[in-house]
């Protein structure tokens, strides 16, 4: 049990130790893995960003989904969705939701471009992996990007969903796989909703430590 996305960003962290030395990147898929990313790139020493993915939701359902995009147009579909969905119906959801994340984009990054990943190990970071499809879209895009490495780190899933996981990433850090898994609530004592808000209030923090190790590398450089 984690008492927040505080408490399990810092646990995570100490899971990643490891990575300290591979001139990692860690991307966070918000609203809830934004606190999680920013606690693991924090004790890492690593830089920080938001990756953003969206579900796919069915027309007539819109909590359950079919599938995810991720911001460079990368598409995960669960096996079968063309033979629920007429195609166009399918590119129309596809392109309302990549204009949600262009609109995201926006606010959470304003407007700035994903870091370079080219050649670097990326870790993905949620607050936990339910259905896995926006995880899935986000591994597809750090691929496409021309990432070297691609690890998934998250506080809780369940043992299906690693093995899932297994299968598209180089490698998985779980901390919580619950016999019983229904929800990623389900490991947290205080869950809520992440509002915009709170994302951007972690990425100023990010700027204040991004500002701050750009002052001690100057200072080295004129000592």
């Amino acid at each position: 049990m984690f008492s927040d996305r505080t408490d399990a960003g810092m646990r995570l962290a100490k899971a990643l130790d490891r990575f300290r030395a591979e001139n990692c990147i860690v991307l966070a898929i918000p609203r809830g893995g934004a606190e999680v990313g920013y606690r693991v790139a924090d004790s890492l020493g690593a830089p920080f960003s938001l990756i953003i993915s969206r579900k796919l939701p069915f027309p007539d359902d819109p909590e359950a989904g079919f599938g995810a995009v991720s911001e460079d147009g990368s598409t995960w579909m669960v096996p079968g969705a063309r033979n629920w969905l007429r195609m166009e119906t399918i590119e129309k959801i596809k392109a309302d939701q990549l204009e949600e994340i262009r609109r995201r984009i926006g606010v959470l990054r304003e407007g700035r471009e994903l870091p370079d990943i080219r050649g670097r190990a990326v870790i993905l970071v949620d607050d936990g992996i339910a259905m896995g499809s926006t995880m899935r879209a986000s591994v597809a895009c750090c691929r496409n990007l021309g990432a070297a490495k691609v690890v998934v780190a998250v506080p809780v899933t369940g043992r299906e969903t690693v093995r899932e996981m297994e299968s598209i990433a180089d490698e998985v850090v779980v901390l919580e796989i619950p016999g019983d898994f229904r929800a990623v609530a389900q490991v947290y004592e205080n869950w809520y909703d992440v509002p915009d808000e709170e994302v951007l209030e972690i990425m100023a923090r990010e700027e204040v430590t991004r500002e701050r190790e750009k002052g001690k590398k100057s200072y080295r450089r004129g000592q």
